[in-house]
């Protein structure tokens, strides 16, 4: 599978395809590394458990972090995102894609 840029795995993954991205920073050490290849499957608010890893967006970022907390119904669902260290980046109902596979450098 071809690594892609975030901006090309969203659109991947809006279209329902797999995809596989890099991911750099220490905020979700030790599960995933800088420089890891992660691959992603196409995921919806709906779909999401605690302690999934997932592509999303949180205030305008985009981040592979960990869903800690769900709220709402259905249609109304929005999840917490977290690092992988405790700190809370906020909630959201923007969830591209869930972390299906990390291959460490």
């Amino acid at each position: 599978m071809t690594t892609l840029s975030r901006k090309d795995a969203i659109a991947a993954l809006q279209e329902g395809k797999t995809a596989s991205i890099k991911c750099s920073g220490n905020s979700m050490r030790p599960r995933i590394v800088t420089k890891s290849l992660v691959t992603l499957e196409p995921c919806t608010a709906e779909d999401v458990a605690v302690g999934d890893a997932l592509l999303c967006k949180v205030r305008g970022n985009v981040y592979v972090h960990l869903a800690t907390a769900i709220k709402g119904g259905k249609g109304k669902r929005q999840i917490q995102i977290s690092n992988n260290h405790g700190h809370v980046n906020g909630w959201t109902r923007t969830i591209y894609g869930r972390v299906t596979k990390v291959e460490k450098p």
